[in-house]
C-alpha cells in the first residue's frame, strides 16, 4: 500500500506561484473556448446567486463562500485539460465529458476511482458551510447592530472605527481557511491524475505546504486576490480567473510533486489508457 513517505516532495522558490499564473494564461490560449466555458459557467452561477440573495446576506455569503471551498472540484476539468495539453493529447469538449462522466466507474469496487474526488468536493463543502455558520454566529454575537444585508455588513462591521470585530473576524476565516487550504491545494490534481485515496492525496498536500510556507503563502494570497479582482468586477472578471487559476492549479501540482512512484490513473485521456505518462 501507497505511504505518503514514498511520494517526493519538491521545494520550490519564492517566485514560482507567479510562473503558474504566466503556465495557467498558456493553456487558457492553447483550448481557450472549453476553458473560458468554464468561467462563463461559474460567473452565471454567481450572478443567479446575486439575484435571489441580495436581501439575504447570509444566504449570499455561504453560497459565496462554499463556492471558494470547493473550487477545486469544479476546476476537474481545467486538470483535465491542462494534463492533456502536457501530454500532447486533444484538449476539448469530448475530454471533458469523458472526464466528468468517468467519476462512475467503478466507484464501489476501487476506494482509489474517480469518485474519491466527489467524495473529497463534499467533505469540502462541508467545510464551507462549517464556515459560514461560525461566521455567521460570530458576527450576530459581536457586530455593534443586526446584519441583514451586505450593506449592514459593510458599515456596521468592515467600516466601523469604534471596535474590531472586521479585523477578528478576518482572523478567525484566516485560522479555519488555512487548514483547508493546506488540504486542497494538490489534492484535487493528484486524485485526478493518480491512483490515490482523499486521504493520502490530503497527507500529500499537508507535506507540500509544509515544505514550502513562503511560497504557498504567496499561492493562497495570489488565488485570493485574482478572485477578488473576478468579484469586483460584477463577476464578469471570473470568466478569465476562473480558468488562468484551474490550469495554473495543475502546474503547482506537476513542480511540486514527484508522482513516478504512484500508479497512474485508468481515465478518460488516451495516454491513460496505454499507460503513457509524463515524468
Amino acid at each position: 500500500m501507497l505511504r505518503v513517505e514514498q511520494v517526493k516532495v519538491r521545494e520550490i522558490s519564492l517566485a514560482q506561484p507567479l510562473d503558474w499564473l504566466k503556465y495557467g494564461w498558456r493553456d487558457l490560449t492553447q483550448c481557450p473556448l472549453v476553458s473560458l466555458a468554464h468561467g462563463l459557467v461559474v460567473t452565471l452561477f454567481g450572478t443567479a446567486l446575486l439575484v435571489l440573495g441580495r436581501d439575504h446576506f447570509w444566504f449570499l455569503a455561504g453560497a459565496f463562500s462554499g463556492f471558494l471551498v470547493v473550487a477545486p472540484l469544479l476546476a476537474t476539468g481545467l486538470y483535465a485539460l491542462s494534463r492533456a495539453i502536457e501530454r500532447d493529447e486533444p484538449a476539448n469538449g469530448e475530454l471533458l465529458l469523458r472526464t466528468w462522466t468517468h467519476w462512475g466507474i467503478n466507484r464501489r469496487s476501487d476506494p482509489t476511482s474517480y469518485w474519491c474526488l466527489v467524495r473529497f468536493g463534499a467533505l469540502l463543502a462541508l467545510a464551507g458551510t462549517g464556515w459560514v455558520l461560525t461566521s455567521a454566529a460570530f458576527i450576530t454575537i459581536f457586530a455593534p447592530q443586526p446584519i441583514n444585508n451586505p450593506a449592514d455588513f459593510i458599515q456596521h462591521v468592515v467600516l466601523a472605527r469604534d471596535h474590531f470585530v472586521f479585523e477578528w473576524w478576518l482572523a478567525l476565516g484566516g485560522a479555519l481557511a488555512a487548514p483547508m487550504f493546506a488540504s486542497s491545494v494538490i489534492s484535487m490534481p493528484l486524485l485526478l491524475d493518480r491512483q490515490v485515496t482523499a486521504y493520502q492525496a490530503v497527507l500529500v498536500s499537508w507535506r507540500v505546504v509544509l515544505a514550502n510556507p513562503l511560497p504557498m503563502a504567496l499561492w493562497a494570497a495570489l488565488i485570493m486576490l485574482l478572485t477578488l479582482i473576478g468579484f469586483a468586477n460584477l463577476l464578469v472578471g471570473l470568466i478569465v480567473v476562473i480558468p488562468i487559476l484551474g490550469h495554473a492549479s495543475w502546474h503547482a501540482y506537476r513542480d511540486l510533486v514527484d508522482v513516478s512512484a504512484l500508479p497512474p490513473r485508468i481515465g478518460p485521456n488516451v495516454g491513460d489508457v496505454t499507460g503513457k505518462d509524463v515524468p
